[in-house]
């Protein structure tokens, strides 16, 4: 037997960080939202028992190392069995981009492991699961528009943003979160209005919800070609510029489907990798399914 799953980016349209735990982890609050670029993770039964994983970009590591191969291995300690998988990733989100690229890679082996192993987990189980691999893991199962809160594992649902265009700018070099983080521990944040943000989602408003969105990251993470893919995004009419995650990714938010690749197809002239995306209202979800038995 063999599943594929669809694995969605996401961006962050808002992000703070509320504190430093005892732990060592953040307490973040986060407004997040999935995008149609996608990963396609397909799952299928090995004869042999372990867990063989490969990938379409032989940069990434296909060993204990990647996030998917630990996914495999916690869902299948959860499940009380022993691997016998084969997992092959193919890349289209590119990976250390603030896009959670890897999140969304683990979140489809853990949908998909459910599905071919008939544990019938719930979405609770699994985001549990998915908590311990990474804090952006639950969200990537779960997908659409969501606050999410502490470490990631406190998710709330929020109204699904309006239909518009998303483009993705992402920079070649790329950005270390664990400095990102000790870089935020040792500044002064300026704190975007959460409050203003959450009642912006709530009411639906996508005017307030580009007014009153951030990322605390802008205010000490450096990419150097930020301004100047601004300054395009701003050109072309752009409701919303903003970094994603821990960066390096610049996204613009646009009304209109001509402004968004009019952005994209200039800023590509300083940038290879852009990309013209919508808002989704899913996660890690099985393809060839139809919307009513995605997982939500």
């Amino acid at each position: 037997m063999k599943i594929t799953v669809d694995a969605p980016a996401k961006i962050n349209l808002f992000l703070d960080i509320i504190g430093k735990l005892d732990n060592g982890y953040h307490s973040l609050f986060m407004v997040m939202q999935s995008v149609d670029l996608c990963d396609e993770v397909t799952i299928e039964e090995s004869n042999e028992k372990g867990i063989f994983l490969t990938c379409s970009d032989s940069r990434l590591p296909t060993d204990e190392k990647n996030i998917a191969y630990k996914a495999a291995k916690k869902f299948c300690d959860a499940a009380g069995v022993e691997p016998s998988v084969k997992i092959h990733i193919e890349k289209r989100i590119p990976f250390a981009a603030g896009l959670a690229g890897g999140s969304a890679d683990a979140a489809a082996v853990i949908v998909g492991l459910n599905a071919l192993l008939k544990t019938d987990y719930s979405q609770v189980q699994l985001c549990e699961i998915g908590l311990s691999i990474g804090s952006d893991v639950p969200f990537c199962i779960v997908g659409g528009t969501c606050l999410s809160q502490n470490t990631g594992g406190v998710l709330s649902a929020l109204k699904p943003l309006k239909a518009c265009y998303i483009v993705l700018a992402k920079p070649e070099a790329g950005v270390s979160t664990a400095e990102a983080y000790a870089a935020a521990d040792n500044t002064y944040l300026y704190r975007p209005d959460s409050m203003r943000m959450l009642d912006a989602c709530e009411k639906g408003d996508f005017e307030s919800i580009c007014k009153y969105a951030g990322n605390v990251f802008e205010q000490v993470i450096e990419v150097p070609e930020r301004v100047e893919f601004k300054r395009i995004m701003r050109k072309n009419g752009a409701s919303l510029c903003q970094m994603s995650g821990s960066g390096p990714t610049v996204f613009a938010v646009f009304e209109k489907k001509e402004d968004a690749e009019n952005c994209a197809n200039e800023i590509k002239n300083v940038c290879p990798n852009v990309f013209v995306t919508t808002p989704v209202s899913y996660g890690a979800t099985e393809v060839n399914k139809d919307d009513s038995n995605r997982i939500f």
